[in-house]
């Protein structure tokens, strides 16, 4: 099969399994496009012929990965969305194009302005919107679970990746000159020797907001302390004045390379961020909440630093209430991003932000429905210790036990041993009240367990 012959059945699966990072099974590729099985693997044998995928393993463990030919071909094709040319790279429509030339004109020709509270105080929840009612539709369809699951739980379970996607390409777009790779290999070694430079702690700040986040707005929603809290995390050593991390800002701030001047009346600061929580809360549709609360956070700018990263952050939080991809802001340009937000500070002009959000969440949606199919499959080892790991987690949560000894009382193989032992402490860090039930455990007495620092 030639490049040119590539049928948008094949491309769409190709485009899958490269966006993964990693070998795929067939099954995950179903889910995520929908198709009967069948078509799938005669998709899959064509482009095995054809040099585009490799087929790794046999039966039930077989994998597919892109090969370099593959990803050469899809680099330099267009994408069935109007909005993405090619991976990393971000076309505006001609009807945005205007606004774009008016944003790049030097800054002498553009009118200065100050901050509009119409922007938000116009918008009604359920009958305004900032995204095309469509286009909102059409992602939350595309993004949700289908599963009947507790609020956190997609997240959850594709935030070993989501940690580093978002770490790295929200620092990215602060300057940041770590690699993935780096952030990767950063996050794998938690000790870390010595003074630790901004890159780096910027990322370890990332990581811990996002962590904390992930803990907090399944159990306490979007709150303006979620929100200011996020902020600390973030900012935590990177700021010469204490002062400045976790409160409303109390001092003027810029805003390099452009003409927009926001509100420095910490009062109106306050209220206006009150009043963005308020209606973000009433927003129906998870992705229409999302898209308001960041370019609202970013407008506003009420933190004297990390306004943006809070805002990409917190975009996340409805997302991860109704059980959606999480937005990681994958492969969007500094200087995209900026003519973005520059529409919106500049002209209350979401155009830009619109056609930049449809392509980021797009690409969020691919790669975590694929993530997240591949992770479905049942641990051979979970099943096998299935009662196992039952015993251990009452042992340790209810009987006050440490974890060696609760291995003392249960029959595992030797060669299993340690490779249990990573389950059940993986098991224990993730004990929440909304899910000990499945270890046959009450929501009190695992509270005060998590309450004592979770002993083990």
């Amino acid at each position: 099969m030639s490049a040119p012959s590539l049928s948008s059945r094949h491309e769409a699966l190709l485009r899958l399994v490269i966006a993964a990072d990693e070998p795929v099974q067939p099954r995950s590729l179903e889910q995520a496009l929908e198709t009967s099985r069948p078509t799938i693997n005669r998709t899959l044998r064509d482009l095995v012929t054809g040099g585009f995928l490799e087929k790794l393993g046999d039966g039930r463990s077989t994998r597919y990965a892109a090969t370099d030919a593959a990803k050469a071909v899809i680099s330099g094709r267009p994408s069935a969305s109007s909005t993405a040319a090619r991976p990393g790279l971000l076309e505006w429509s001609p009807a945005t194009m205007p606004l774009i030339a008016a944003l790049r004109a030097p800054l002498g020709t553009r009118t200065p302005v100050g901050y509009d509270s119409n922007f938000v105080t116009s918008y009604i929840p359920n009958q305004s919107s900032l995204l095309p009612p469509q286009l909102a539709t059409e992602l939350f369809d595309a993004g949700r679970s289908r599963d009947q699951l507790p609020a956190g739980t997609y997240v959850r379970e594709v935030l070993e990746q989501l940690l580093i996607d978002l770490s790295w390409s929200s620092s990215r777009l602060e300057g940041n000159n770590k690699s993935l790779l780096d952030t990767k290999a950063l996050f794998e070694h938690a000790e870390q020797e010595g003074p630790l430079d901004e890159d780096t702690l910027m990322l370890l700040n990332h990581k811990n907001a996002i962590e904390f986040m992930v803990d907090a707005v399944p159990t306490e929603g979007i709150t303006v302390p979620v929100i200011v809290d996020l902020q600390a995390k973030l900012m935590k050593d990177l700021l010469k004045d204490s002062r400045d991390i976790g409160s409303i800002r109390q001092r003027v701030v810029n805003i390099d390379g452009s003409v927009y001047s926001p509100s420095n009346i910490p009062v109106l600061l306050e209220e206006t961020l009150i009043l963005i929580i308020d209606k973000v809360r009433h927003i129906r549709n998870p992705v229409e909440a999302a898209f308001f609360l960041w370019v609202n956070v970013a407008y506003l700018q009420p933190f004297a630093d990390g306004n943006k990263r809070t805002s990409r952050l917190s975009a996340n939080m409805p997302l991860m209430l109704y059980n959606c991809a999480p937005l990681s802001f994958l492969d969007v340009e500094r200087s995209d991003y900026a003519t973005a937000m520059l529409g919106i500070y500049e002209q209350r002009n979401v155009a830009a932000a619109v056609e930049l959000f449809e392509f980021i969440y797009r690409r969020s949606i691919q790669k975590y429905s694929v993530l997240r199919a591949s992770l479905s499959q049942p641990d051979p080892l979970r099943t096998k210790y299935r009662q196992a790991l039952n015993e251990l987690m009452q042992f340790v949560v209810f009987y006050s036990r440490t974890l060696d000894d609760a291995f003392l009382e249960v029959r595992v193989d030797a060669a299993d041993l340690e490779a249990l032992r990573v389950i059940a402490n993986t098991e224990l860090d993730r004990m929440e009240q909304y899910n000990c039930a499945r270890y046959n455990l009450a929501r009190g007495m695992t509270q005060r367990w998590i309450d004592a620092g979770r002993p083990r």
